[in-house]
């Protein structure tokens, strides 16, 4: 969590709210990117039944990527119900330890450009020598 939060960050012009329980999210111009998610009766532990306390969302570029996401071997993300049609993948916070800071780093960046101004997003592609059209 320590990376989520430095690596979301430090995207131009994000901010980071916490509820009172202490669950972060983290947006641009108003509009979420990521957030750490309550407990919520789509998303059970598959043994115990209970409500999972510890799951992450993030913006993708579109539903493709979302089922290219989901498609990934390593079963790190994951959706349910609720968010059929939506451009966004969930994650459990211990499958953070899954995936390296590299991968972290670009999953947080293509939750922000999902949301930032496009002329923000834009000066950032530049900055980071990554083309427009190459971004996902």
């Amino acid at each position: 969590m320590k990376d989520l939060d430095e690596l979301a960050l430090a995207m131009p012009q994000a901010e980071k709210q916490v509820s009172d329980d202490g669950r972060p999210t983290y947006s641009v111009h108003g509009k979420f990117f990521c957030f750490h998610r309550t407990r919520r009766p789509d998303a059970v532990d598959p043994e115990t039944g209970e409500r999972l306390d510890d799951v992450l969302v993030f913006r993708v570029a579109d539903l493709g990527e979302k089922e290219i996401m989901l498609a990934d071997d390593r079963g790190v993300f994951f959706t349910t119900p609720h968010w059929n049609g939506y451009s966004a993948v969930l994650m459990r916070i211990p499958s953070l330890g899954r995936i390296d800071r590299e991968e972290l780093r670009d999953l947080v960046a293509e939750a922000w450009l999902t949301r930032a101004q496009k002329r923000v997003a834009k000066a950032w592609l530049a900055e980071e020598g990554i083309e427009e059209d190459g971004r996902g």
